[in-house]
């Protein structure tokens, strides 16, 4: 039996993806671990690979289709597998509406979920399903260790899961709700929709015919619209993937976790000397240029891995009612792209020598410049830093890259006049700044470890010992 080609889930916030560019065609051959597609994610483009060997024997979603996560897109199966039933199963409901690729029918599409704990077979181990599958035996409650499963290696499918003897009436979401809000029994409905699926429009009507007629009314004709005139010069556009995921996520931070920053001055001499000693040792090691981000990121991890500043890396979970404490230090890195902004992860940026970290950061860094990241690498940060130095920014208030705790802002390095033991010098003089979320860190403590941090990057020969 065909296997399910899905849009994966890459993040928690990733509702839909974008197929850029199928790298099969029907009818090939395909090994597990062939790169099937490239497609966007929320904020970067990726590789897609087969979990299966096979044959592409159908393609449902083109180049250029925006796809919900977990909707099927593909299938492998045996050479010459008719996949017409499946494309069919999938498929939602014909409407005399034309369906718009970019848009997810309401009708057919449920709010994502957090995934549902991994369900176990008769046996103890895992079992083997389909993502369609797992939705549908989460949405008719259903223990998906006692389905038998009809594909390969004993894979449980949505039909093998709609087919279950103990299952419920098979319903769309909407109209399981709307049944749930108005005390309609899904048994004694009968469903219009495929392989007699419940649609809302069943359920509509049972309403209906339930309603004296007195109040049953047709719904009044929509007045159309005329499309509204653009004064000259002005374009609209479509908000990409990206810029959807980067709005949603900037907006949840501002409106979720009230903040504060806290400002200081960072002498940058013995810094900048440091870096230019360990500029042609590390070259030679990693062929790779030290920057201050990397000494930067470096110093901040190791300010984080002290005991007494461990809720600087921290997360709020399950609804702001416990903390996270983190004893590792994943470390983002903030990246502008001229399409938006993405945050690379350094994962196991404690364990790291300088060397070490900069072939990390380097990697990351520049995988996120070609749009090369995966899911992976953009994901499980416990700390971000961002760095507007190089544009001459003097001060800035970041935006946290929820869950952390914080984030820090690099700001320019500056010639400036400051008193030294009694005599006005010029220094080169950076401002940092550190955006904290209040629910876990009070400012004495984000104060204390700016302290620890600026005592670090003054005195850099101790980031090497």
């Amino acid at each position: 039996m065909a296997v399910e080609i899905i849009m994966p889930k890459l993040g928690v916030d990733m509702q839909e993806g974008e197929i850029i560019e199928w790298k099969k065609q029907e009818g090939d051959v395909i090994n597990e671990g062939d790169v099937l597609l490239e497609m966007m994610s929320d904020k970067t483009s990726m590789e897609l690979e087969a979990e299966e060997s096979g044959v592409l024997v159908k393609i449902v979603r083109g180049n250029g289709e925006v796809v919900p996560v977990t909707e099927v897109i593909g299938y492998i199966g045996a050479e010459g597998e008719d996949a017409s039933s499946l494309v069919a199963e999938a498929a939602p409901a014909v409407s005399d509406t034309p369906v718009v690729a970019t848009a997810a029918p309401v009708e057919t599409v449920a709010p994502v979920e957090a995934p549902a704990p991994a369900a176990k077979s008769q046996g103890g181990g895992k079992v083997r399903a389909t993502p369609a599958a797992r939705e549908a035996a989460r949405d008719l409650n259903i223990d998906l260790g006692q389905v038998p499963g009809t594909g390969a290696k004993g894979r449980v499918h949505k039909s093998d899961v709609e087919d279950f003897k103990g299952a419920a009436p098979k319903a769309t979401p909407l109209a399981r709700k709307i049944a749930e809000d108005k005390g309609i029994d899904l048994a004694t409905v009968t469903g219009t929709g495929v392989k007699g699926k419940i649609m809302k429009e069943d359920i509509l009507a049972v309403l209906e015919a339930q309603a004296p007629k007195a109040e049953v009314a047709a719904a009044p004709a929509k007045e159309e619209k005329p499309a509204k005139e653009l004064p000259e010069g002005v374009e609209i556009i479509k908000m990409s993937a990206m810029r959807k995921a980067i709005s949603k996520g900037m907006v949840n931070s501002y409106l979720t976790a009230p903040t504060f920053t806290l400002n200081y001055d960072i002498d940058m001499t013995n810094l900048m000397t440091l870096r230019k000693q360990a500029l042609e040792p590390i070259m030679n090691k990693t062929g790779l240029k030290v920057t201050f981000t990397d000494l930067i990121g470096l110093a901040v991890t190791r300010t984080l891995m002290k005991e007494e500043h461990r809720y600087m890396n921290a997360s709020l979970i399950n609804d702001a009612q416990e903390i996270e404490l983190h004893k590792f230090v994943n470390l983002g890195i903030a990246v502008g792209l001229d399409e938006g902004l993405v945050v690379p992860v350094v994962h196991g940026a404690d364990k790291m020598s300088l060397s070490d970290f900069v072939v990390a950061s380097k990697d990351v860094i520049k995988k996120a410049q070609s749009g090369k990241l995966k899911g992976a690498e953009m994901s499980g940060s416990t700390f971000s830093i961002t760095n507007l130095g190089m544009f001459g920014t003097k001060t800035f208030n970041p935006i946290i890259n929820q869950p952390n705790s914080a984030i820090l802002g690099v700001s320019a390095t500056v010639q400036t006049p400051v008193v030294v033991d009694g005599e006005v010098k010029i220094r080169p003089i950076m401002a940092l700044c550190l955006t904290i979320d209040h629910r876990i860190v009070d400012g004495m403590n984000g104060a204390k470890f700016m302290v620890d941090l600026k005592h670090l990057l003054e005195n850099p020969l101790e980031l090497l010992i």
